[in-house]
């Protein structure tokens, strides 16, 4: 097992990794849309969901691997309500369209509004 660890992501805010690989395959912590250079969090859901991309992005590319070789992912977001804005941005990141999970949830740390986590595969 390898842990991850990488400055262009946030810091955990727990007792977690960032990340680990084992076997060639990455799993990302869950990243909200904190900004790692300052632990600010932006406005709104769409500004919200492309720190979270770019924040996974970090992680998977500090592992080895990058958006496309993305299996799964599972998404958080605090109100059902902002699926569609959720979507628009996700999409522009997850191109190859992995196998995902969508779910509501009560509340995020630090009140975010998303949260993504990736299972991927290292690239050769």
């Amino acid at each position: 097992m390898k842990k991850i660890s990488t400055p262009k992501a946030p810091a955990a805010i727990g007792p977690y990794e960032q990340g680990y690989v084992v076997n060639g395959i990455v799993y990302t912590s869950g990243q909200a849309s904190i900004n790692p250079a300052d632990g600010s969090i932006p406005e709104g859901i769409e500004a919200q969901a492309e720190q979270a991309c770019r924040n996974v992005g970090a992680v998977l590319e500090a592992g080895g691997a990058d958006y496309t070789t993305v299996i799964k992912t599972t998404c958080f977001l605090a109100d059902m309500n902002d699926f569609a804005a959720f979507n628009a941005v996700y999409e522009k990141y997850f191109v190859n369209k992995p196998a995902r999970s969508c779910v509501a949830v009560k509340t995020l740390p630090k009140n975010a509004l998303c949260e993504i986590e990736a299972i991927a595969e290292v690239k050769e």
